[in-house]
């Protein structure tokens, strides 16, 4: 079995893709070409970060425009810098 394990400060982050066709509240198709990236994603895996605040299975907020795009055995990632990580999801409880 294969994996990538990411190293020098990088964060393999897993994109899924949504298959679902979107129209707007008239009827129009939006083409994919047209649809907004995905900014929050699952964390796959992570090199040796010393003291890193996010962990393999947290989902993260992350810079428009960050990392290299990787097809790996069937699957969609990007590989981006640790550093480009802007905030980590997180479940609270309602007030």
């Amino acid at each position: 079995m294969k994996e990538l394990q990411p190293i020098n400060q990088q964060v393999l982050l897993e994109l899924t893709e949504d298959k679902s066709e979107q129209k707007t509240t008239a009827g129009i198709i939006i083409p994919d070409s047209a649809k907004e990236s995905q900014k929050t994603v699952k964390v796959a895996a992570l090199s040796a970060i010393e003291n890193a605040e996010v962990a393999i299975g947290d989902v993260v907020l992350y810079k428009e425009y960050s990392g290299t795009q990787i097809d790996f055995e069937g699957k969609h990632y990007l590989l981006i810098p640790y550093t480009d990580i802007l905030s980590k999801v997180v479940e609270t409880e309602a007030i």
